[in-house]
């Protein structure tokens, strides 16, 4: 039987590893990761010693090549040996593991989360998804029939989805804006939104990294101009949090979401919801609560059984975030989607749908090829190279989007260029 003794032993022995892993550089060697040589840029992002052994973290696949990260994220290996652990823990006595014991490690969790995000503890909710995280935002704010939400026509479905829902069971009015992307014009993209509010405009919902292409757009500025008029704005960061380094307050919004398992290399079905103080005794929780209009943000987390090992495991991701840092991750990611993109951009029918300026796109590039569809880039690619993407078809995109992560190396993207080159000519 596996004793509460083992169980602090177990952390004991994986903070050795991971715990306090901002503070102290002797944590590196614990990884058998060096640190990185003093004066080595490695802010820049193109030290790939240093990024070959951030790989070792993970279980990468040696005859597969992952550029799909942009839908979801590996998780390392600190943190499917902890799912393996509280599983297993769980397992053995679940009533009394679960709810006496790892309900408890919630707020620690939710701490180390705020202290990422740069928002106060009792304001961020852990859950299962963005789609979570959003949707009880959608469905737990009152409107009225006419009342407007302006929204995108990039947004990720799910969040389409809930608000066409909550139009035709609530007579709310979608205002829908169209952009050309990529941009790079700030007054541009802001007037797309700002033009379509009127006196009805309740809320405005802005995605701040596009999953379809990877345009970032100005939230601050938008949020800016949405308050002036008395709007609200919803914000999705389900492709920006650790990504990109911000901290949630700074964009302005009222309320945001993001999924864990993305660029925290959370465990999959892990998520965090963040609403400004002031607002949460305004939204209704997705599920029933005792206190469905009350201030406290945990009722948002009434959700009976859950996956305790989930919510556990996402602090070894956190610790190994933590390790990296989020603006040396930006950094990685925007030198490797610029060192592919650079590479194939004037090739004959090639059309990159993505910008390469670092305040505007970073990670996530879509490339098109003239004459071939998204699906079909994205099966050759699989079947003569072995490397794996996802074809896009959205709106005005069209093409293959490639979604490196901080285990890519250069050789991986040396690999796609030539295979974007054999595909083009042909």
């Amino acid at each position: 039987m596996i004793e509460f003794s083992s169980r602090r032993g177990f952390i004991r022995r994986t903070a050795a590893l991971l715990g306090g892993i901002a503070l102290h550089q002797d944590v590196f060697a614990a990884f058998n990761i060096s640190a990185p040589p003093a004066g080595a840029n490695v802010s820049a992002g193109n030290d790939d010693d240093f990024w070959r052994q951030i790989r070792l973290a993970y279980g990468a696949s040696p005859t597969l090549i992952n550029l799909n990260n942009g839908g979801v994220s590996p998780a390392p290996r600190a943190t499917m040996d902890a799912l393996d652990y509280y599983n297993r823990m769980c397992n053995e006595a679940p009533s009394y593991y679960m709810w006496r014991v790892l309900d408890q490690d919630r707020e620690p969790l939710r701490e180390s989360l705020a202290i990422l995000g740069g928002a106060e503890t009792d304001e961020v909710a852990i859950n299962r998804n963005a789609t979570e995280a959003l949707n009880s935002i959608i469905f737990g704010l009152d409107f009225q029939p006419g009342d407007e939400v302006v929204l995108s026509k990039y947004d990720y479905p799910n969040m389409i989805h809930a608000w066409k829902q909550r139009e035709k069971r609530d007579g709310i009015k979608l205002v829908w804006v169209d952009l050309e992307l990529p941009s790079e014009d700030e007054e541009y993209m802001v007037q797309a939104f700002t033009s379509k509010f009127t006196a009805k405009t309740r809320l405005v919902h802005v995605t701040h990294l596009i999953n379809w292409c990877g345009q970032i757009l100005p939230v601050r500025a938008i949020a800016d101009r949405a308050h002036e008029r008395g709007i609200e704005v919803l914000v999705d960061g389900a492709h920006s949090f650790a990504l990109i380094d911000y901290k949630i307050p700074e964009l302005g919004g009222d309320y945001w979401g993001t999924s864990l398992h993305k660029w925290l290399c959370g465990p999959f079905g892990s998520g965090m919801m963040w609403i400004k103080k002031d607002k949460i005794p305004k939204v209704w929780p997705l599920l029933s609560n005792g206190e469905p209009d009350g201030k406290d943000i945990r009722k948002f987390e009434s959700l009976g059984t859950r996956s305790f090992p989930i919510e556990m495991a996402i602090g070894y991701s956190l610790d190994l975030h933590n390790l990296i840092g989020t603006k040396r991750k930006q950094d990685r990611l925007f030198y490797l989607k610029n060192y592919w993109v650079e590479q194939v951009k004037n090739i004959p029918k090639v059309k990159i749908q993505t910008s390469l300026h670092p305040r505007w796109g970073c990670a996530i590039a879509t490339l098109g090829i003239e004459g071939k569809k998204g699906s079909e880039i994205s099966d050759q690619l699989y079947s003569k190279f072995k490397i794996h993407t996802t074809g896009i078809e959205w709106e005005k995109v069209s093409g293959v989007r490639v979604t490196p992560n901080v285990y890519t190396t250069t050789e991986d993207l040396d690999k796609l260029v030539r295979a974007i080159h054999s595909i083009a000519n042909t």
